[in-house]
């Protein structure tokens, strides 16, 4: 039987760890070639190891996404490697949190540049590429469909406190991707967005003692919920916990399948019917 993505190009952002490392072995499991990206080499490559290991193909293209060239060296790597694009994931990112009367300009740009304005790039770099190979289907009479599935949050649906960059990001995700569904339509482009709710990884996981960091490109972000707070959202969630990086992957893959060929334009909340 036929894995159903067998032989299409994957790219996937921020893919070196945590969910972004989920879905690139999600869609490789089911036979797409993956194109690994993620701020620091070492965990793209181990991603590319264990889709090599599983028996599939990755090439990896690290990198902060909001960097100068990026988004023409990310797509770049899916047409030498693999000779087009059929999939983008565009999920890269962080938060980096507080209230508006705190936060900095660098705070607010950071955010917005790596969760709004680097998917816009990394799109807007692919256009020549899908164009091209859509005008040429399209001239043999061939109907072939490539997806765009961009990471929103219900902090981009329901707004939340102390996260006004974050949210504004999210939810700009959420206009990007009901616009490109309609400009990219003629192309046989499916975009939708998935928003996560809670989802257990290193940036929601409450440390054991202390403060939970992350290292951005030479800045100390501290990440992770309170305990107690994580506690409190899991008695709102009507499925009774928090969210796997696997099952947030599910979602993605749900886009990605010729399943949802006729699907466009739309958001669903990954979040066990939790919203804000």
């Amino acid at each position: 039987m036929t894995a159903k993505l067998d032989g299409r190009s994957a790219l996937v952002s921020g893919s070196g760890r945590g969910i972004g490392r989920e879905i690139a072995l999600k869609l490789a499991s089911e036979g797409a070639r993956i194109v690994v990206n993620d701020l620091d080499a070492d965990p793209a490559q181990e991603t590319a190891e264990l889709i090599r290991n599983m028996g599939g193909e990755a090439v990896v293209c690290a990198g902060s996404v909001t960097e100068d060239g990026f988004a023409d060296r990310f797509i770049g790597a899916a047409v030498q490697n693999f000779g087009g694009v059929d999939i983008i994931v565009n999920n890269a990112g962080y938060t980096w949190d507080t209230v508006i009367q705190k936060m900095s300009d660098e705070q607010w740009h950071a955010i917005i540049d790596v969760h709004l304005t680097a998917p816009f790039q990394i799109l807007r770099a692919a256009q020549p590429v899908i164009s091209a190979a859509a005008k040429a289907e399209a001239a043999e009479g061939r109907e072939v469909f490539r997806k765009v599935v961009n990471i929103s949050s219900i902090a981009g649906t329901g707004g939340n406190a102390g996260q006004i960059n974050y949210a504004a990001a999210k939810a700009g995700i959420i206009g990007l991707t009901k616009t490109m569904a309609k400009e990219w339509g003629r192309y046989k482009v499916n975009v939708n967005a998935v928003a996560f709710g809670p989802i257990r990884t290193r940036l929601t996981e409450a440390p054991a003692t202390g403060d939970s960091t992350i290292k951005v490109e030479g800045k100390e972000i501290r990440v992770g919920l309170n305990a107690d707070l994580l506690s409190q959202m899991e008695t709102s969630i009507p499925l009774g916990r928090v969210g796997t990086p696997e099952e947030a992957a599910g979602a993605v893959y749900l886009f990605c399948v010729p399943e949802s060929d006729f699907i466009s334009g739309q958001h669903v909340i990954c979040g066990g019917g939790f919203v804000i």
